[in-house]
C-alpha cells in the first residue's frame, strides 16, 4: 500500500462564521499583546525589548565600543523577534533618534534620519550602543527581577518585561495600532514623572490635579509650545483620553526700515519640516496665504524657518494665526493610555493608574532582586564558614586530604560541615592559606552578614521598601533633572490662546470674480467683473441661470427646492474652462433642484416661500450652512416644494401665484423664524405659488420691464386671494 495516503481522522463540521471568527480572535490577540500594545511596566512593545535586550548580550554598554547596526539587527531577527530586518531596523533606529525619544535608547553612530523626514543610512553603514537610560530599564535582569520566557524557536530565553528603573512609558512616549485599538502617549519630561511618582508613593490617593500640577503636560523632544487650557489636560490624564494642542514657537526679528521677518525656531512633534515648507509653499501658489510673501528655510543644527509678511503693515499675530489654521505649525496630538497593564490585558488608564503600575512593578522588582541577593549571599556566607573552619583546623584538613583516598566525608564527618563546605575546601588553592587571606575572608565574611540583615529587614519592612524605591526615584530625578542638558524641559507650558480674529483677506487674497451658473446647475468662477455676459458658452442644451460679481473671498447662498441652503466659498469654485462643475457635486443636495442664489453679505432678511403659498422671513446669517449638507430651514412637506426666496428689503411683499393671482401686503405682517413653515402668504383654491418679491411701496417699480404708478388696487392683506395682474405683467408670472 506504499505511496496510498492515510485517512484524515477526526473530521468535525464547523460552520464558515464560528472558523473565522476564531482565526480573526488568535490574529487580534496576537497583535495587540505580542506586536502592537506596549507594556505599562516598561513602556516597551516587544520588538524594543528584544533590541535591548540582544543590545545587552551584545555587551554594548555606553562606555563599550560600537557594533554595526547590521549584527544587532541580525542577532534580534535570528534569535527572538522572527520578522523582517527592515521592520526592526526601522524601530532601532527610532530609538536612536534624538527628535523622535525624549530619552533616547539608543546611542547611533552614523546616519540615523533628520527631521525633514530623511531615512537613515542602511543597516550596514550604521553603528549603534546602548545608552545610560537603556542601561537603566536593563539594570537587575541577571538577579532574577523579572520572568523570562522561551524565545519562538525555544532554544534560548527572552524577558518578558525589563526591570525598568527609568520610568520610560511616560518619558518616551508610545504610539501603536492593533486590531480595534490604538495605544498614543506624548513623551513627558522624566524630572517631573519622578516627581509624581514620589508623591503618589506619599499619598497613594493623590488626585489627578494634584499629579497634573507636578507634571502639567507632555514635553515634546522638538520643543514647541503647549497651548491647552489647565481643564482640558486634567481631563485628558482623568479618562485616559484626549487631545493636546501644540504650537510652533516662534519670534519676530527687526531687520530695519520697520521692516521685520518671523522666525520659527521650534516645530510641533512629528511634523516633517520639509513637508511643512512644501504645504507653505503650495498655499501660497494657491494665493491662499494673503498676508505671506515668501518663506525660507535656514535651517542647519537647529530649525530655522523664515516667513517674510507682505508688508510691513500685517499683524505678525494675525499672520500666524492664519498659519497655525491652515498648515501643521499648529497639531493637536492625541492621547489614548491604552496598555498592557501587569496581567497583559489591554485597558485604558488614567494617569494616576499609570504611575502606581510603575511603581507596583518596581516593588515586584525591588523583591525579586532583593531575595535573589539574600540567595547568593547566605551560598556565600555557608562557604565563607566552612573556610573559617579549614583554617581554625588546618593542620587537621591537610592530614586528612594527604592520607585519606575519598577526603570529602572524612571532612564533612569531622567538623560537620556540608556538601557544598567540603567541596569548597578541596577546592582551595595552596596560596589561599595564607594569614592575609583568612582576614580577607573574614572581613567579607561580616560584610555579608550585615548585608543579609538589612536584606531580611527590608523584606519585612513594606515602609522600607517604599524608602528604597523612593531613594531610586530620587536618583533618576536628579541625573535627569532641570540642571541637566537632557532634562531641561523644551515645551513651554502655554495657556489657551486668545481667539484672534483673522480676517478673511489674511487666509484668501482678494480678486475680483464672476460667478456663472446655468440653467441645469452647472457653476464656475470667471477672473475679472464680467461686462458681457454673452461670450460665455454653454452646453448645448443649457443656457444662464444666474451671474453675480463678487469677489474671492466672498461667499454664495444656494436655496434648493427641498428647503434647505448651501453655502459655498468663491475660492473654491471651479474655473472659467470647461463647463464648470454640478451643484449637485459639491453640495449634497440630492434631487433637489436650484431655486435661487445669492450672494451672502449677512445681516439681511431673506423671505423664504414654498410652492404652497406659506412663507416666513428668515435671518441671512442664520441660513448660513458649514457642511455640504446644507441648512434646513423652510419645512417642506410630501407634495410641497419650495417655490422661491428673496432680500427681504423693502416694506411691501408682492405674492403670486401659477393662477395669474396678484397680492400686495406689508412687511410687517410676516413672523422671523429660525426654521418651520411659515404662515399662509396668499390663499389658492386651484393654484400654487409661482413667485414672490419685496419692495418699497412709494417707489412703485415691481416688475422687471414694467412700471405701475397706482398698486392700491392688488393691496390687501396676508393670506387673501387677490386678483389679476395689470395689462402688461409677464406672462411667465415672475417678478425679474
Amino acid at each position: 500500500m506504499a505511496g496510498k495516503p492515510l485517512p484524515v481522522q477526526d473530521i468535525q463540521p464547523v460552520a464558515l462564521t464560528t472558523a473565522l471568527g476564531e482565526r480573526y480572535l488568535s490574529y487580534a490577540l496576537s497583535t495587540i499583546m505580542s506586536r502592537s500594545l506596549p507594556d505599562v511596566r516598561d513602556g516597551l512593545k516587544p520588538v524594543h525589548r528584544r533590541l535591548l535586550f540582544a543590545m545587552r548580550q551584545l555587551r554594548l554598554d555606553p562606555d563599550q565600543a560600537f557594533k554595526k547596526c547590521a549584527r544587532i539587527v541580525g542577532d534580534v531577527m535570528g534569535k527572538y523577534h522572527p520578522h523582517g530586518d527592515q521592520a526592526i531596523y526601522d524601530a532601532m533606529v527610532r530609538l536612536a533618534q534624538s527628535f523622535a525619544q525624549r530619552y533616547p535608547l539608543v546611542d547611533g553612530q552614523g546616519n540615523f534620519g533628520n527631521v525633514d523626514g530623511d531615512n537613515a543610512a542602511a543597516m550596514r553603514y550604521t553603528e549603534a550602543r546602548l545608552t545610560d537610560v537603556a542601561q537603566a530599564l536593563l539594570d537587575g535582569i541577571d538577579e532574577d527581577c523579572v520572568d523570562f520566557r522561551s524565545t519562538y524557536d525555544g532554544e534560548g530565553e527572552e524577558p518578558v518585561v525589563l526591570p525598568a528603573a527609568f520610568p520610560n512609558l511616560l518619558a518616551n512616549g508610545a504610539a501603536g495600532i492593533a486590531v480595534g485599538m490604538a495605544t498614543s502617549i506624548p513623551p513627558h519630561n522624566v524630572a517631573e514623572v519622578c516627581s509624581a511618582l514620589l508623591h503618589l508613593i506619599r499619598f497613594p490617593k493623590a488626585t489627578i490635579g494634584k499629579l497634573v500640577e507636578l507634571m502639567p503636560g507632555p514635553d515634546f523632544p522638538t520643543g514647541g509650545e503647549l497651548v491647552e487650557s489647565r481643564a482640558a489636560v486634567e481631563e485628558a490624564y482623568a479618562t485616559g483620553r484626549g487631545s493636546f494642542r501644540v504650537r510652533a514657537r516662534w519670534t519676530v526679528e527687526k531687520i530695519g526700515l520697520g521692516q521685520y521677518q518671523i522666525v520659527v525656531t521650534e516645530i510641533p512633534y512629528q511634523v516633517q519640516k520639509s513637508r511643512l515648507i512644501e504645504r507653505i509653499a503650495e498655499l501660497l501658489q494657491e494665493k491662499k496665504l494673503a498676508l505671506l510673501a515668501d518663506v525660507r528655510d535656514e535651517s542647519a543644527e537647529d530649525v530655522r524657518l523664515v516667513l517674510e509678511p507682505k508688508s510691513r503693515n500685517v499683524d505678525a499675530k494675525v499672520l500666524m494665526e492664519s498659519l497655525f489654521r491652515q498648515t501643521d505649525l499648529e497639531i493637536r496630538f492625541s492621547l489614548n493610555m491604552n496598555l498592557l497593564d501587569a496581567q497583559n490585558v489591554p485597558r485604558v488608564m488614567n494617569l494616576r493608574e499609570v504611575l502606581q503600575s510603575f511603581l507596583d512593578h518596581r516593588h515586584v522588582v525591588l523583591v525579586r532582586r532583593s531575595k535573589f541577593r539574600l540567595g547568593n549571599i547566605e551560598r556565600r556566607l555557608e562557604i565563607l564558614e566552612g573556610y573559617l573552619i579549614a583554617y581554625l583546623n588546618i593542620d587537621a584538613v591537610i592530614k586528612i586530604i594527604r592520607n585519606e583516598d575519598e577526603p570529602k566525608p572524612v571532612l564533612m564527618k569531622r567538623f560537620k560541615l556540608t556538601d557544598v563546605q567540603a567541596e569548597a575546601i578541596l577546592n582551595m588553592r595552596l596560596r589561599s592559606l595564607r594569614k592575609l587571606e583568612e582576614i580577607e575572608i573574614r572581613t567579607e565574611h561580616d560584610q555579608l552578614t550585615a548585608e543579609r540583615r538589612d536584606l531580611n529587614k527590608l523584606l519585612k519592612d513594606e515602609k522600607l521598601r517604599w524608602e528604597r524605591i523612593a531613594a531610586e526615584i530620587g536618583d533618576i530625578r536628579v541625573k535627569y533633572g532641570e540642571k541637566t542638558a537632557l532634562g531641561r524641559r523644551r515645551t513651554e507650558i502655554g495657556d489657551a490662546p486668545a481667539e484672534v480674529a483673522v480676517p478673511v483677506e489674511a487666509l484668501i487674497e482678494r480678486e475680483n470674480l464672476t460667478v456663472v451658473c446655468s440653467e441645469k446647475g452647472w457653476i464656475r468662477a470667471f477672473k475679472g467683473h464680467l461686462e458681457d455676459l454673452s461670450e460665455i458658452r454653454f452646453k448645448a442644451d443649457d443656457s444662464l441661470g444666474y451671474a453675480m460679481r463678487c469677489e474671492s473671498t466672498d461667499k454664495i447662498l444656494v436655496f434648493a427646492s427641498n428647503g434647505r441652503f448651501y453655502t459655498l466659498a468663491v475660492d473654491k469654485l471651479p474655473g472659467a474652462r470647461g463647463d464648470g462643475e454640478p451643484l449637485k457635486l459639491m453640495v449634497e443636495m440630492g434631487d433637489a433642484t436650484v431655486v435661487t442664489i445669492m450672494l451672502f453679505k449677512g445681516g439681511r432678511k431673506l423671505l423664504v416661500a414654498s410652492s404652497d403659498g406659506r412663507g416666513f422671513l428668515a435671518p441671512e446669517d442664520d441660513v448660513l450652512a458649514q457642511t455640504r449638507s446644507g441648512k434646513q430651514v423652510l419645512n417642506v412637506g410630501e407634495g410641497i416644494e419650495a417655490a422661491a426666496c428673496c432680500l427681504a428689503e423693502g416694506d411691501t411683499v408682492a405674492v403670486i401665484g401659477d393662477n395669474r393671482k396678484l397680492l400686495l401686503f406689508p412687511l410687517a405682517e410676516l413672523p422671523e423664524m429660525g426654521r418651520g413653515r411659515g404662515v399662509t402668504l396668499q390663499k389658492y383654491k386651484d393654484g400654487r405659488l409661482a413667485d414672490v418679491k419685496v419692495f418699497r411701496f412709494a417707489d412703485g417699480g415691481w416688475w422687471r420691464g414694467g412700471q405701475e404708478t397706482d398698486l392700491r388696487p392688488w393691496r390687501g392683506e396676508r393670506a387673501q386671494a387677490g386678483r389679476l395682474p395689470p395689462p402688461g405683467f409677464p406672462r411667465a408670472k415672475r417678478f425679474t
